[in-house]
């Protein structure tokens, strides 16, 4: 299957991580309205898991539908903590009300990834690594975030783990390239069974 890959994403460490990995990549990101999204996937009764998923095969497919000859990648992550779901931080004092809440707590990283051709999704993987975060102080968050600066705002989180992002966490239960946005050992066997990339 000689065909080329899109990543239907503005995400730069999903480019990042792909690239990386040696595939080669065009980026066509996709414009879901994924607050829409995510309010009827509530509405429903839907959890964390589905929306992602939801979200991942509607990026993937939207994007499919305008290039037929293309594999599709569409990804997406949310963050559930104790059932609350977390959003990007707009701002500084969005980051750090973020991490307030999810201090000394666990909380869940959905992150689906679903693949389309001629417009219809043909494969898809979430997986659901878990993160714990030590009861660290005011004075911590405080200092993290001037080291760490707008860089935060591009995590649901407000974290970066390849970076002063790790000293946030006391245990951390799944896999590092899932955490940074893409299950990419799954998504890259997917590619190689489907002769995308070289076996």
């Amino acid at each position: 299957m000689n065909r080329p890959i899109i990543l239907a994403s503005a995400s730069k460490s999903r480019a990042t991580l792909l690239r990386a990995a040696g595939v080669s990549i065009e980026i066509v990101p996709a414009h879901a309205d994924e607050e829409a999204v995510k309010n009827s996937v509530k509405a429903e009764g839907g959890t964390a898991a589905q929306c992602a998923e939801t979200l991942a095969e509607l990026k993937a497919v939207q994007i499919s539908q305008r290039h037929h000859e293309a594999l599709v990648i569409g990804a997406d992550q949310m963050l559930d903590c104790g059932g609350t779901w977390f959003d990007k931080p707009t701002d500084i004092a969005g980051a750090r009300d973020h991490l307030v809440k999810m201090r000394g707590k666990s909380h869940v990283l959905p992150t689906a990834v679903a693949v389309a051709l001629n417009g219809s999704r043909i494969w898809h993987h979430v997986a659901m690594p878990r993160l714990t975060m030590r009861d660290f102080s005011d004075d911590f968050i405080d200092s993290y975030l001037k080291a760490a600066g707008s860089a935060v705002l591009s995590s649901v989180g407000a974290y970066q783990l390849e970076g002063p992002g790790a000293q946030l966490f006391s245990r951390i239960d799944g896999d590092f390239f899932t955490i940074l946005g893409l299950p990419l050992l799954e998504l890259l066997a997917f590619l190689r069974e489907n002769g995308a990339v070289a076996r």
